[in-house]
């Protein structure tokens, strides 16, 4: 199995499964604010190239769009602006100075500026540290209780949910499709069952 069917399993187990029924719908008006945006409003250029790397290395372009071609580092700006709080976003934003923390300590250069497989290397460590972190017991959330406390971890949420809820991710990845429930526009109501008196 592939890394790549590996992650559409996790996003549909994680995500459709026990999706409410009106989270597609406001999935569907984020993906409309994401249109009208001009610039990224929580990231700065760097931490916007630095989100779209990693995002790209978790999903890449393969026989299917990856995480660059379908915005998900709009996505994840869009989701630090309008939904996280100023305590998740502070810890958003560490995570990722600590990304080119870790690039510069060892390579000597922004994660960004790195070739593929140093940042593999560092995507490798933070994966480790995160497996090791969420151990047997799943993933220890903070807060409102939907954010991992992990910032690699949090970033891989933010990815899967902004791939597997575009249309490409749904669509040609998941193969989900909205069947609607039928309409009844005039059906008759059920006559309630009355009980004779012997």
């Amino acid at each position: 199995m592939d890394r790549r069917e590996v992650l559409r399993i996790l996003a549909t187990g994680s995500l459709l499964q026990l999706a409410p029924a009106n989270l597609f719908a406001v999935l569907g008006e984020a993906r409309r604010l994401i249109e009208s945006q001009a610039a990224p409003r929580s990231l700065n250029a760097h931490q916007y190239a630095t989100v779209k790397t990693m995002a790209e290395m978790i999903i890449p372009r393969t026989d299917t769009p990856g995480a660059a071609d379908v915005g998900v580092a709009e996505f994840i700006d869009l989701m630090l602006t309008e939904w996280y709080d100023e305590a998740e976003l502070t810890r958003f934003l560490g995570g990722l100075a600590d990304v080119d923390s870790r690039s510069q300590a060892r390579f000597g250069k922004d994660f960004v500026d790195c070739s593929s497989e140093e940042q593999s290397h560092t995507l490798g460590a933070l994966g480790k540290e995160m497996a090791e972190q969420i151990g047997e017991s799943g993933p220890r959330m903070r807060g409102r209780g939907a954010t991992p406390a992990n910032f690699y971890a949090m970033f891989r949420h933010l990815t899967l949910t902004g791939y597997y809820t575009s249309e490409v991710g749904a669509t040609q990845e998941l193969h989900f499709e909205i069947i609607p429930e039928p309409y009844e526009g005039c059906a008759a109501a059920p006559v309630p069952k009355v009980r004779e008196q012997p």
